[in-house]
């Protein structure tokens, strides 16, 4: 496995709808894996394929629960509801942050890195989680949907 440079903004991919894959092979795995470890390694919860300048629907998620490793590959949200609001950063925007609205309960379908369909339920942190990355591969960044920009002292205090 190996930890892949983050692309930053304003890089043109991470502004882009991303393709659907359509094969899963072992590059795949490998993407997936080295995608695992950089984000660890930069100390994130999420990273979607742009972020390592890929255009493909490939995201994963740890957000250090009983979920553990998360792999979406062409996800959907297929049901969103309730409303929650709170402070989002991404790895694609060092040291930015900010108050972002969304849904409280997501249900998603993706794929896993075989290709088997499954459907996920998330609520709170992790929905919120879910959300950021499945719109990372639209095209969409958090900061369109900031309703209020944070500084560091803030959110330490």
């Amino acid at each position: 496995m190996s930890v892949l440079p983050i692309v930053t903004y304003p890089a043109p991919v991470l502004e882009q709808p991303c393709a659907r894959v359509t094969v899963f092979d072992r590059q795949l795995g490998r993407l997936l894996d080295d995608m695992y470890e950089t984000m660890i390694a930069a100390d994130g919860v999420g990273l979607a394929a742009p972020q390592v300048g890929i255009a493909k629907q490939v995201a994963v998620v740890d957000i250090g629960d009983e979920h553990g490793r998360i792999e979406l590959i062409n996800p959907v949200i297929i049901e969103a509801r309730g409303e929650q609001i709170d402070v989002e950063g991404c790895l694609s925007f060092p040291g930015l942050f900010g108050e972002v609205p969304r849904a409280n309960y997501v249900k998603v379908r993706a794929q896993n890195r075989r290709g088997r369909l499954f459907t996920l339920s998330a609520t709170g942190f992790l929905a919120r989680a879910l959300q950021h990355e499945i719109d990372h591969l639209h095209g969409v960044l958090f900061t369109s949907k900031v309703i209020r920009y944070c500084d560091l002292e803030e959110l330490e205090g």
